[in-house]
């Protein structure tokens, strides 16, 4: 018997039948704007497709212009790009998969001068003020989202699903922070829902009864003056009899100050109030958000909460995550770890989403890693995320691999992050790598550090060099005193520390060694802590599910300084450097800028400020913890090439100026690609 029985049984829908209970949620990928990234696009869904997902969802598309997210983005509203979409409805199809299409209307989110909204209520992420939509504007909202739906129907689609959350369109007339109007569209809950209602009731009636209708609906808002749960309860309802097919779980807005999705947020975090709306209605409902494994999957349909689970960016990492599933191989998954690095950074900064896990992700067409013609004996030295990608990569492609660690342990730098907490989930990267050198026969030594003249005389035909990095050490008097100690001292060996605590270098080392720092010795994903933390509570007990924060007490106090007079964070993900920055607020981490270190002595931190150091001071701290940077650890390439064997570098060796696993990992697969 399988060991997701509820995951895996099928959904029958009446008019049609999905093989399992696993959405692939919407995510924009960069591949949905331009004609000439059609094939692309197919191409990575009919990857999925084959995977054995049940339904596809597509990225967001507008049903016309004022929609768009930014001047001349996807959206569905002709003919012609209804045929175009027939190359990724019958790719999917082929790999005999099912595919809708994400309706998307961007209201005041809309990165452009055309955005129209309930009411004239500029969006606090976006510099366009919105123009409320007349009556007339708002009928032919309407009709745009009913036309593309018979669109998406002639282009080959399965199904739509109507962007209900997130803060879009659609949400902006459920909410009263966004919807001031006062005629049939706004004032009263009945009329807020009004165009939600009507949109699904008009999809139903221009694409058929037999085509699924997903409503994403926003079950708790997250931000002040959101939708009550009486009113999230009466809209399902409502889109029910309207002719929704499915409801899928939304949670929070784009604008909305605590996190959903990142890997802070613990798994399968907001499915407690799918469940509570789940017996309010009898079509199928999923749940959704930090969702990333087939056994938290299988433990919410077990517990009622949902009939079915959405999960996005865990196919990113794995398009054959419902095989594996199926095939009781969930030790082979890459998952998903919550980063946003490769995704949803690339995406609002308008890049092509790819991965950083698995950065064939957004590249199918382009990054493969095919059999090689003529196998060859590889080394490559160092388990990191560069040196096992590559390890990995090579050994797929049929090569004979060595790999060398110097450690007791694989991981490198990701042995470090997953200590930190709410970085829990690297040690799931560190599992897959660990399950697929045992799966493609790679030879590990670990504790070994390699000798160039050893790796000479073994004869491999070419030498990867992934040795990482070794933490810089500023030239500060007093650098040497007792009380120092690097980040690896810290995070990987357990170094003990006081109460008072000094932290040089406020880069995103520096920072999540602060957040180590002023968390409980033993941190854990404990979801009633971190919804008081970010001040989430049960969406009946308070309007769109926000209450007061109550973080917990720091156990230390710590001073995080940098030399760069910005803000702290500042280069920090865009989709999730607000959270670190949040979260040192809320344990009063001490943050000095532009700060000149004079010395370190059993007083603490001796500092100045200003270009002419006028403003000395003394930091008095128990211990101080160099986060400065670091350094390329690549000696051992120059003493090969010495030697005249072939050489690559890659990782941190190759650049170390921020530790950078996107960039590791991806260097990795790419030169297994080309080896």
């Amino acid at each position: 018997m399988n060991a997701f029985p509820n995951l895996l049984a099928p959904l029958d829908l009446g008019f049609t039948r999905l093989p399992n209970r696993v959405i692939m949620g919407s995510m924009h990928v960069g591949l949905e704007d331009r004609a000439k990234h059609i094939d692309e696009l197919a191409e990575f869904y009919a990857e999925r497709a084959r995977g054995g997902v049940g339904l596809i969802v597509t990225g967001g598309f507008a049903p016309n212009r004022t929609g768009w997210l930014y001047p001349a983005a996807a959206k569905m509203s002709t003919r012609a790009e209804a045929r175009r979409h027939q190359a990724v409805t019958a790719g999917v199809h082929e790999a005999g998969g099912k595919i809708a299409l994400q309706l998307l209307h961007a209201g005041r989110y809309a990165y452009h001068p055309l955005s129209v909204s309930a009411s004239a209520v500029k969006a606090p992420i976006n510099p366009f003020r919105p123009r409320a939509l007349t009556d007339r504007g708002v009928h032919a909202q309407i009709a745009a989202f009913a036309r593309s739906a018979a669109l998406a129907r002639e282009a080959g689609y399965d199904g739509v699903e109507i962007m209900g959350s997130e803060g879009y369109l659609i949400n902006q007339f459920l909410a009263p922070r966004t919807n001031r109007r006062r005629d049939r569209w706004g004032g009263s809950a009945e009329n807020r829902r009004r165009l939600a209602v009507e949109i699904v009731r008009q999809a139903r009636r221009a694409a058929g009864d037999d085509f699924v209708i997903v409503y994403r609906l926003s079950m708790m808002d997250l931000v002040e003056d959101g939708q009550s749960w009486q009113e999230v309860v009466d809209l399902a309802k409502a889109v029910e009899q309207a002719g929704a097919t499915i409801i899928n779980t939304g949670i929070g807005w784009h604008e909305a100050r605590v996190p959903t999705i990142v890997t802070s947020v613990p798994r399968a975090a907001f499915t407690d109030v799918t469940g509570k709306l789940r017996k309010h209605v009898s079509i199928p409902v999923a749940a959704s958000n930090r969702i990333n494994m087939p056994q938290v999957a299988e433990e919410v349909l077990t517990r009622g909460e949902a009939d079915m689970v959405a999960m996005a960016r865990p196919f990113l990492a794995d398009p054959s995550w419902v095989a594996k599933a199926e095939g009781d191989r969930s030790d082979e998954i890459n998952t998903c770890i919550g980063c946003n690095q490769a995704c949803l950074d690339h995406t609002f900064s308008l890049k092509r989403a790819s991965c950083l896990v698995n950065p064939r992700a957004g590249n199918e067409t382009t990054l493969r890693l095919l059999p090689s013609r003529t196998a060859k004996r590889i080394a490559v030295v160092g388990a990191g995320p560069a040196g096992l990608s590559a390890a990995v990569g090579l050994a797929t492609r049929g090569h004979e691999v060595d790999l060398f660690e110097a450690e007791d342990e694989i991981g490198g730098q990701f042995a470090i992050a997953r200590r930190i907490p709410g970085k829990e989930e690297f040690s799931e990267t560190i599992r897959y790598y660990r399950r697929q050198l045992a799966l493609t026969g790679v030879t590990l030594h670990l504790g070994t550090k390699a000798d160039a003249a050893e790796l000479r005389d073994r004869g491999f035909d070419d030498v990867v060099i992934a040795t990482g990095v070794t933490p810089r050490i500023p030239d500060i008097p007093g650098i040497d005193h007792p009380s120092v100690l690097s980040y690896a001292d810290l995070v990987r060996r357990g170094a003990p520390v006081g109460d008072r605590v000094a932290v040089i270098g406020a880069g995103g080392i520096g920072v999540d060694v602060s957040e180590f720092l002023t968390h409980r010795e033993s941190p854990t994903l404990d979801l009633d802590a971190w919804r008081a933390e970010w001040g989430v509570t049960d969406p009946e007990t308070g309007r769109g599910g926000l209450a007061p924060p109550a973080p917990h007490p720091a156990p230390r106090h710590v001073v995080l300084m940098q030399r760069k007079t910005s803000r702290i964070g500042r280069g920090l993900g865009k989709t999730t450097g607000w959270v670190h920055r949040a979260s040192l607020r809320a344990k009063d981490v001490e943050q000095l800028t532009g700060v000149n270190y004079e010395r370190i002595d059993d007083a603490g931190v001796h500092i100045s400020y200003g270009p002419k150091r006028e403003r000395p001071t003394v930091v008095a701290v128990d211990n101080v913890v160099i986060c400065a940077g670091q350094e390329p650890v690549r000696d051992l390439a120059d003493e090969l090439r010495g030697c005249g064997v072939s050489t690559h570098v890659i990782g941190g060796a190759d650049v170390a100026a921020e530790l950078d696993a996107k960039r590791a990992i991806d260097q990795g697969t790419r030169l297994a690609a080309t080896l």
